[in-house]
């Protein structure tokens, strides 16, 4: 008898049918000789701080850095019953050994890994590893189970990459928050992901547009233009020069240019090109993705490849068949031509997955049960591998030399020779989904004929203003895009880049940084808030540096292959923590009081913070401090005084004040004397200092 361990119930499901598990128990399904259970994505994770000691309750900066020495394991409250099922299947007699079923990736194996070492069972580990829900895969994953110790390395990865995050996130959003009396929340990947943000809003807020002018020739139906002339008079002058003149062609330059099909999906590429096409979130694209897999429509999504391997040729032809007669894109009667499999295919390229692409499982049929999103990225998904495998975009690119009036002109377009690929690019942009040109806008696109020593006459001129354009707003593709290439440049060549976050990760990034609020929505834009704002003003270079936590992650992908110590990457991590908190240390409090509203009295004698005024007090910002100088007392009040925000900024730098119209009871009559505190054990006592008569002879 053995159990298998799926992430989710519906991949248990589609795993027990393959092996025959029908019996439905309470948290699980068996058959003759297994066991199919699940784990609800992430039962459990590290605990946080006050779990260690109590005193973590309280933030405090006296109390950092927060590294436990032996980690601790919490299961999610609403989680604890399939746990505490798992555990007695992991733990029951009979059971010979355990198969990892969890996505096959780093976080599959972290879940996996969580709720092993919790239940405490010492079952020998098998890993399924495959890219398909379909039942041959599974079947055929079955048939070829690993040692779960080939993936010690991928474990110590992933926990290292959650170990990492927790100590980031704790020691760093403590520290900042409980320095600047601000909830700023800072994460290894988040944070410089919002510095890209703010740096980019920045950089259109101070944008100075520039007014230029184009003056354009109309050389019958082709667009002769002189460009970006910054002088308006100039562009006038030119304008008039040229109006009704003749213009001739002095010389043409064509030349072939060849595009190349795009590659396969990996999922940052899916989730950039459905934002750009169908205004979906990485959110919302990865949803879709993982329900089409759990359908068996699609291949593994999480994955950062964009080949197959050279052993799926015949499975890539089928399924390219199977396309064809499910969307007919290229109209009932046209055959499709013979896909060129070999440029999809490169074994050096795929790691732990192969890139995107539909399963034998699509039909008709099953079309008509998916939610919108769902069949949208299923057909994107399907059409990529149609472009990916087709021939090359071939077209002549023209560039002719026209001159009127002794002015050059330049015009340029282009000419088909050859829709390769890009024909496919065509069912996103008509209803019917096929993949062919609209003559109309197809002739539109290309260049009139133009021959050398062609003379246009009586040509129209024309005069138009633009402006030049600050950096595009970040958009999720564009952002997307600079997560996954975000530090390529530090690297060398060779180097195996993996930019901010994975492709697993980056849309929970994105989600976070929203619900945060340091970022906002607005229609595909996305656009840093003044809270946002606020917290990359404070961070300092190696937290807002996409280049270090790119380089990280590169680390934990030499990890995953057994080149990088644990060790060594958590005590980098470490040694980072102390750096931020002794630059903290040295800041003076006139920066750390920056986002408060209230005017800073001071700083406390007993713990060194800001002191604010209340309404009848001046009092310590630091919750944990007890300070607190009244503004009316019993020692002042006798003498018909209290004490104001002016004389409490003396006292507190000084520790005495120059006080005038002091009253006397007993004499009763006005007095001046320097007013002296003293600040001891939680105590405040006052007394007075006459200043010393000064005997003058004449």
């Amino acid at each position: 008898m053995y159990l298998v361990i799926a992430e989710k119930p519906s991949v248990a499901r589609s795993i027990a049918q393959v092996l025959g598990a029908d019996k439905r128990q309470d948290g699980y399904l068996e058959g003759d000789d297994c066991i199919v259970s699940w784990c609800l994505g992430h039962l459990a994770g590290y605990a946080y701080p006050e779990k260690y000691d109590e005193r973590y309750k309280n933030w405090n900066f006296e109390d950092l850095p927060i590294i436990p020495d032996h980690w601790k394991l919490e299961v999610s409250k609403d989680k604890k019953d399939q746990f505490y099922i798992l555990k007695g299947l992991l733990n029951q007699p009979g059971i010979d050994y355990v198969v990892n079923a969890c996505d096959a990736g780093r976080e599959g194996e972290l879940i996996f890994k969580h709720a092993y070492d919790l239940s405490r069972s010492r079952l020998p580990v098998k890993r399924l590893w495959i890219s398909s829900l379909e039942d041959a895969a599974i079947l055929e994953g079955f048939q070829n189970l690993r040692d779960g110790k080939e993936y010690e390395n991928l474990a110590n990865a992933a926990v290292c990459r959650s170990q990492a995050d927790w100590l980031i996130g704790m020691n760093a959003t403590r520290a900042f928050t409980s320095k600047y009396f601000k909830r700023l929340t800072v994460g290894r990947v988040q944070t410089p992901t919002l510095a890209m943000l703010v740096e980019r809003d920045e950089q259109i807020k101070n944008f100075q547009k520039q007014k230029y002018f184009n003056v354009e020739l109309d050389c019958d139906g082709m667009k002769a233009i002189r460009e970006k002339l910054f002088e308006e008079a100039e562009a006038d002058l030119l304008f008039q020069k040229c109006d009704g003149k003749d213009a001739r062609v002095l010389s043409v330059t064509e030349k072939d240019k060849r595009i190349k099909p795009p590659k396969l999906y990996d999922l940052t590429s899916l989730q950039r090109d459905a934002n750009r096409v169908y205004g979906m979130t990485a959110k919302q694209t990865l949803e879709a993705a993982q329900a089409l897999y759990e359908a068996k429509l699609i291949t593994y999504p999480r994955t950062d490849s964009q080949y197959l391997t050279e052993d799926m040729e015949s499975t890539g032809r089928s399924v390219i068949r199977r396309i064809h007669e499910v969307y007919q894109v290229l109209g009932p009667f046209e055959e499709p031509g013979n896909p060129d499999m070999k440029k999809v295919m490169n074994n050096a390229k795929v790691s732990d997955h192969h890139a995107i692409i539909p399963t034998m499982e699509l039909t008709g049929k099953v079309l008509s049960d998916l939610k919108e999103s769902e069949e949208k990225i299923l057909f994107m998904v399907a059409i990529r591998l149609l472009a990916a495998t087709d021939v090359e975009h071939i077209y002549t690119e023209i560039h002719a030399d026209v001159l009127c009036e002794d002015e050059h002109f330049a015009a340029s377009g282009k000419k088909i020779k050859q829709p390769g690929w890009k024909i496919y690019e065509e069912c996103f942009k008509n209803k019917e989904r096929l993949a062919m040109y609209e003559m109309d806008v197809y002739g539109k696109e290309e260049m009139p004929p133009v021959t050398e020593g062609k003379t246009y006459y009586r040509i129209t001129a024309d005069k138009t203003e633009h402006f030049t354009s600050p950096p595009k707003a970040f958009n999720e593709d564009l952002l997307l895009h600079a997560m996954e290439t975000a530090g390529n440049k530090e690297f060398d060549e060779d180097t195996e880049k993996k930019g901010l976050g994975t492709p697993a990760t980056r849309a929970g990034i994105i989600e976070k940084l929203v619900a945060d609020k340091y970022i906002v929505r607005k229609g595909k834009t996305l656009t840093s808030t003044e809270d946002g704002k606020a917290l990359i003003s404070v961070m300092p270079e190696c937290l807002q540096s996409a280049s270090m936590t790119a380089e990280w992650e590169n680390q934990l992908l030499q990890m995953e292959k057994g080149q990088m110590d644990p060790e060594v990457f958590l005590r980098g991590i470490n040694n980072l923590i102390s750096m931020i908190l002794n630059g903290l240390e040295a800041l003076p409090s006139e920066e750390t009081s920056r986002f408060s509203s209230k005017k800073v009295i001071g700083n406390c004698p007993y713990c060194g913070r800001p002191v604010f005024e209340g309404k009848k007090n001046f009092y310590c910002s630091n919750r944990e401090c007890d300070f607190s100088l009244w503004k009316e007392n019993r020692y002042l009040e006798t003498m018909q005084k209290s004490i104001d925000a002016a004389t409490a900024t003396v006292l507190l730098a000084n520790g005495r004040v120059h006080m005038k119209d002091l009253y006397s009871r007993k004499k009763d009559m006005y007095f001046a004397a320097d007013l002296i505190v003293e600040f001891k054990d939680g105590r405040t006592t006052f007394s007075l200092e006459f200043p010393k008569k000064s005997n003058s002879k004449k």
